[in-house]
């Protein structure tokens, strides 16, 4: 019963520690630069990359799909194929005042900046 009690209580700080102060920002941001350093090896020595599903874009399709013509539904599918496509369109549209998109309406380019 000790043991239980003493768990609940380290739980308890630990929880108080993430939720509550900055103390274990650091080592989370350094866990996860490890991370992804292990998956750059990973990727350098076997000459595959690992693939995550971003479930994000999927939820944002579904979302806006609604809302787009037939032709800005297929300049999201461009959009959304490569992180490279993605970001490029990040840099170029949602950075700064550019309110206009060729294909894009005014609205529905901040709905998307603002979901990415």
């Amino acid at each position: 019963m000790k043991g239980w009690i003493i768990l609940a209580i380290l739980a308890g700080v630990l929880y108080y520690l993430v939720t509550q102060t900055d103390k274990l920002d650091e080592p989370i941001a350094q866990t996860e630069a490890l991370v992804k350093k292990i998956e750059r090896k990973l990727d350098a020595m076997t000459g595959t990359q690992i693939i995550r599903l971003d479930q994000r874009k999927a939820r944002l399709k579904a979302d806006i799909a609604e809302r787009l013509s037939a032709y800005e539904l297929q300049e999201l599918d461009g959009i959304l194929t490569t992180p490279d496509t993605l970001m490029d369109f990040k840099d170029e549209y949602c950075r700064g005042n550019v309110i206009s998109h060729p294909v894009f309406s005014k609205d529905n380019l901040l709905f998307i900046c603002d979901n990415l």
